[in-house]
């Protein structure tokens, strides 16, 4: 019976059991090649969605899906049941291993593409590291950074899939006031805002920490 990869397949052995519904046995029709049937397609569906790289995960799916009395959807009025036994060819185990491998690659492949677009999202989104990015990519077109700059307006930084939305929201604020702080007169001016707060709030590991990024000409000069 298939795997889930097409042109791979079970071997299986299918021990099963009918009754009839009512107290005689049916008799029109082969209650006995109804029965089969039916627990051969109950069978096979389940295999459909299985590796044969699993067989003990797909023996047990099998079971529970046979493992209790079930009607055919036509023919005589008989319930079956039964149990799987499952095995494989060396060929086809060979095949689901080659099939695994270039899937791992093709996923191995895949994420290494997405951390280098997300890293070049990053760079191309903060204004600083785009100019630095740009000058090393391409020395001899600096005159063209502001047409590049143009066109990337708007563009946001990667999203952390870890990052709950405010944390999101919160770093995204933070990264866009940073960048705007650009002489030391306002990132002084922000820096004693950001203490006092923290002092008022009586978060005093944060303030320690928000000291420490002071210089120590801004650290001199705050007030009382």
């Amino acid at each position: 019976m298939n795997s889930h990869l097409p042109g791979v397949a079970f071997i299986v052995r299918i021990d099963g059991a009918w009754r009839a519904e009512g107290t005689e046995i049916p008799e029109h029709g082969n209650p006995a090649a109804v029965a089969r049937e039916h627990l051969r397609r109950q069978t096979a569906r389940v295999l459909r969605q299985h590796s044969v790289l699993q067989l003990a995960a797909a023996r047990d799916a099998a079971d529970a899906a046979l493992g209790y009395w079930t009607r055919p959807a036509s023919g005589p009025e008989l319930e079956a049941a039964g149990a799987v036994h499952l095995n494989v060819t060396a060929h086809d185990r060979a095949l689901a291993e080659d099939h695994a491998h270039q899937q791992q690659a093709a996923d191995h492949a895949h994420a290494e593409e997405l951390h280098r677009l997300t890293h070049l999202q990053h760079i191309l989104a903060d204004p600083h590291l785009r100019r630095v990015w740009w000058i090393a990519q391409f020395p001899e077109r600096f005159n063209d950074l502001n047409d590049l700059a143009d066109k990337l307006t708007g563009l946001p930084p990667p999203h952390e899939a870890e990052s709950d939305g405010i944390r999101g929201d919160i770093r995204r604020f933070t990264d866009q006031l940073v960048t705007d702080l650009h002489t030391p007169q306002q990132r002084e001016l922000f820096l004693t805002a950001l203490i006092q707060t923290l002092t008022t709030l009586g978060h005093h590991e944060l303030m320690s920490a928000a000291t420490d990024f002071r210089s120590p000409s801004e650290t001199r000069s705050t007030p009382p």
